[in-house]
């Protein structure tokens, strides 16, 4: 008897350990919308891939796929973009990382209205419950991880300016205004990604459309090894950062 319910015990455990250790389906599903008033040419049509996901139930794959669709992440509405609004063009996503129980995606959107713009945003999800990773949930002393990170900004925003004014094509007198409201905050956290290397976090700084060209990368990675000790105990996270 003791036996049997010995061998139980360790299946659950082997079971709950695979399940995990296991990432979702993930597939492409696209969908080209035509416009029945478009306003140009070129506003005809906008085409959006969404991921369809295969998780444990029906019910989870559903969730998972509302997290991490393109719709709820970087706020399409199609009602509006079938109307007057008419700004997207394509909308689409590439999974950076799918193992240990999280999936991590990229999203993107590109559109047109005084001119080409395109907008990207990253969502971090665990897939055994459907809920999307925040900041709070997965990162422990958070004061010190942005420190961490202001450290590397102030290195990156020292190198650009430096490369501003060496730059032939700089019409800038003082780069330096450039940077004058650049400062990583706690909320910046928000959309960080992960991958099998470590986290990556994203800032932009918002360089005005004639001078993008300049803008510094705002893209912050760290390996899991740097970024342990910042990983809160029993968060999603620590599932990778071992």
């Amino acid at each position: 008897m003791k036996r049997n319910v010995l061998f139980l015990f360790i299946t659950l455990l082997l079971f709950a350990a695979a399940c995990l250790g296991q990432s979702v389906v993930v597939t492409r599903k696209t969908v080209k919308y035509k416009r029945p008033k478009p306003t140009m040419d070129f506003k005809k049509t906008f085409t959006i891939n969404y991921p369809m996901v295969k998780a444990r139930t029906p019910a989870l794959s559903k969730k998972i796929e509302r997290a991490i669709s393109p719709l709820t992440v970087l706020g399409i509405s199609i009602k509006e973009e079938m109307g007057e609004y008419q700004w997207l063009e394509d909308a689409d996503y590439e999974v950076k990382y799918n193992a240990n129980g999280v999936i991590c995606v990229d999203l993107s959107m590109q559109g047109t209205a005084a001119y080409p713009t395109s907008i990207y945003k990253t969502v971090v999800v665990d897939t055994k419950t459907g809920v999307v990773a925040t900041p709070n949930s997965v990162f422990q002393n958070i004061p010190g991880l942005v420190a961490m990170i202001k450290k590397y900004q102030k290195e990156e925003i020292t190198t650009a300016i430096a490369e501003i004014k060496e730059d032939p094509e700089n019409q800038e007198p003082n780069p330096e205004e450039l940077f004058k409201y650049s400062d990583f905050k706690a909320l910046n956290l928000n959309g960080f990604g992960v991958s099998a290397d470590g986290v990556m976090f994203k800032y932009s700084y918002g360089f005005p459309r004639v001078i993008q060209a300049f803008e510094p990368s705002g893209v912050f990675s760290y390996t899991w090894a740097q970024i342990k000790p910042y990983i809160k105990r029993g968060g999603l996270l620590a599932r990778i950062a071992r």
